[in-house]
């Protein structure tokens, strides 16, 4: 296995992290902003504002996108299996 190859692995595993906690980073990102702007309007600070929406967001988000995330990472772990086939 040559650098190249290195290389394309981490590029590919960078790639999956982001396609499968992007949508709930964005997920989180969104309720967050909501929230503060929400606050900043009506001057109310109640700490347990942020976080019960956020946890509550959250939840919907990984119960929505688990399916998108579980294809995603068993096919970058059959592509792993693959390679690992052609090297031995």
């Amino acid at each position: 296995m040559n650098e190249v190859a290195v290389l394309e692995v981490g590029r590919d595993a960078l790639l999956v992290i982001l396609k499968t906690a992007g949508p709930i980073m964005l997920a989180g990102l969104v309720i967050g902003v909501i929230i503060a702007l929400f606050q900043a309007l009506t001057t109310i600070q109640e700490m347990t504002l942020t976080f019960v929406p956020k946890i509550f967001v959250i939840l919907i988000a990984i119960i929505v996108f688990l399916p998108f995330m579980m294809t995603t990472v068993i096919e970058f772990a059959q592509q792993l299996f693959e390679r690992m086939a052609t090297l031995g």
